[in-house]
């Protein structure tokens, strides 16, 4: 899946928003290469027509779609307190 990974224009946006960061289009996607290499199987959950990425260390939960993967967005994993 991690060879096939792709971008639209729109996600790099998306994802600084949700995350709160400013990056490049390049460090963003550095960054989400990384979390996908680092993170392992066990954490990778199909639901429906997406991939679900859960990164505990790093605090971000990526979405990907399965069938053509493009990476949809990426979240802060809420801390359940």
């Amino acid at each position: 899946m991690i060879e096939n990974i792709c971008y639209t224009e729109l996600v790099y946006g998306r994802i600084n928003k949700k995350l709160k960061t400013n990056f490049t289009k390049s460090e963003i996607e550095k960054m989400i290469l990384k979390i996908l290499n680092d993170t392992e199987e066990k954490y990778y959950q199909k639901i429906g027509k997406n991939f679900y990425v859960s990164n505990s260390e790093n605090n971000i939960k990526i979405t990907v779609n399965s069938n053509t993967y493009r990476v949809i967005t990426a979240d802060r994993i809420k801390n359940k307190s």
